[in-house]
């Protein structure tokens, strides 16, 4: 606890909402991972997805870092159906018209080796003929399943994403499912 508030990240794991109760869902919630009063998530990662998810107390860290005015840095890996092209890499750094807007340009490359993830439940579905490729996409906004629509208006559908940071904070070292506070120093580098 640092200024009476809380810091927690969390890696969350496919499936898990975003948030602590659930009404007519079957999906699991925060509250299976995270008995901490009064923490709620800074911003949001669908059930789908994966990986890093910052919870606070602090309401205005909170809005600071979901109000796009502020553009900070969300990095996810994603894995897509086939491998993209050069022209498709550069449609998605440049910025992709999905439904009635164009995303903001955003830092996009494609992985040489696929990095070191834990196993999914359940695993993606896996096909002989048509191979995947890991991308790595720094967002500095956040619209609704924005990767996912971004990699798809491109023609590479998105089978996995995990979020790996959130501006400086990092998701090394957090098992699926784990949570710490973030330290002294990790929270003064968020707050610049």
């Amino acid at each position: 606890m640092i200024n009476n508030h809380r810091y927690i990240i969390l890696h969350k794991p496919y499936g898990v909402l975003s948030q602590f109760t659930q009404e007519f869902s079957e999906h699991r919630t925060l509250k299976e991972f995270i008995d901490v009063p009064n923490v709620y998530p800074v911003g949001r990662l669908d059930w789908d997805s994966e990986g890093l998810l910052l919870l606070t107390s602090d309401g205005k860290l909170q809005h600071r870092l979901c109000d796009p005015r502020f553009a900070h840095k969300r990095t996810y890996w994603v894995q897509v159906e086939r491998v993209p092209d050069p022209e498709s890499i550069y449609k998605l750094q440049s910025g992709v018209k999905i439904q009635d807007y164009v995303t903001r340009p955003a830092d996009v490359k494609l992985l040489l080796n696929d990095p070191v993830v834990c196993d999914r439940s359940p695993p993606i579905r896996f096909r002989k003929s048509v191979p995947t490729a890991w991308l790595e996409i720094t967002l500095t906004e956040g619209k609704n399943r924005q990767v996912r629509r971004m990699t798809a208006a491109v023609g590479f559908p998105t089978l996995r994403l995990i979020r790996v940071s959130i501006a400086t904070i990092q998701l090394h070292g957090l098992e699926l499912g784990q949570w710490r506070d973030l330290d002294g120093a990790e929270l003064a580098q968020l707050k610049r």
